[in-house]
């Protein structure tokens, strides 16, 4: 695994540490059925079901949430290609979800993936609107997604991770679906004691290191964290999904 020199230490040192909660073997091979894990936190997600999409999209779209403030700059952070088909997973109002198919452009195509069926009504009649013919909706369960096998050039999650219930299941399925050598990009909020607020501590499981470890331990690499100074409570990580995935796993 490579890993960028300019990379801070904690970094450096996740990329060594096993993972808390995933499983000491190897990632299982793609193809195989994969053993029901149990739930970080049952109902993690129970409010995020809520039919008054309104009020979530109210919530999503604030001010006082930095990833819609600089919404641009989290999307360059991304570096979307025209021709790429990228998965944005926990998509919630689409506002990057639409912006990610503007910068694909018409050759390429977005998946729109959420739990909340009316949120994805919404992204769908809002890329109607903007005449978006490449953006296409998933609702997806909370153990795994409904990509079929490498179908995507590149996942993007936005402060979704911690919202996985099932995350080892779910994370199975976003490298399955991934190409040989496609990336995943995660936006994931800071947890660091002392500085993240109490209630912030308690709804996300983790800090960075401990995420990145888990990943890590699911088959990626790290590429590099992303420098996006505007952001004072998120991080962004790149990580790839092994060029030789299918070798590599057959030789463990």
């Amino acid at each position: 695994m490579r890993v960028a020199a300019c990379l801070p230490l904690s970094l450096l040192l996740a990329c060594a540490a096993p993972a808390t909660h995933a499983s000491s073997s190897p990632p299982a091979n793609e193809t195989a059925a994969p053993v029901r894990e149990a739930s970080v936190k049952p109902g993690i997600n129970d409010s995020w079901r809520d039919s008054n999409t309104k009020r979530l999209v109210r919530r999503l779209q604030s001010e006082s949430r930095e990833i819609w403030v600089h919404r641009e700059r989290v999307v360059a952070a991304v570096a979307a290609r025209p021709g790429m088909v990228i998965a944005d997973v926990g998509a919630g109002s689409g506002f990057l979800t639409l912006m990610l198919a503007q910068a694909v452009g018409a050759s390429g195509k977005v998946y729109a993936l959420d739990i909340n069926a009316g949120l994805l009504a919404n992204i769908a009649a809002e890329a109607r609107e903007s005449k978006l013919a490449n953006v296409e909706t998933m609702q997806t369960p909370e153990d795994h997604t409904p990509l079929s096998p490498g179908s995507v050039d590149l996942v993007f999650m936005c402060d979704a991770y911690h919202h996985f219930e099932y995350p080892r299941s779910t994370m199975r399925s976003i490298r399955a679906a991934l190409r040989p050598g496609g990336e995943l990009v995660l936006v994931e909020l800071e947890r660091i004691p002392g500085k993240t607020s109490k209630d912030m501590l308690d709804h996300v499981r983790a800090g960075k290191e401990v995420f990145l470890a888990e990943l890590l331990a699911d088959g990626f690499e790290l590429v590099r964290e992303e420098k996006v100074p505007e952001l004072a409570e998120n991080y962004v990580l790149r990580l790839r999904k092994p060029a030789d995935a299918g070798a590599a796993t057959a030789a463990r």
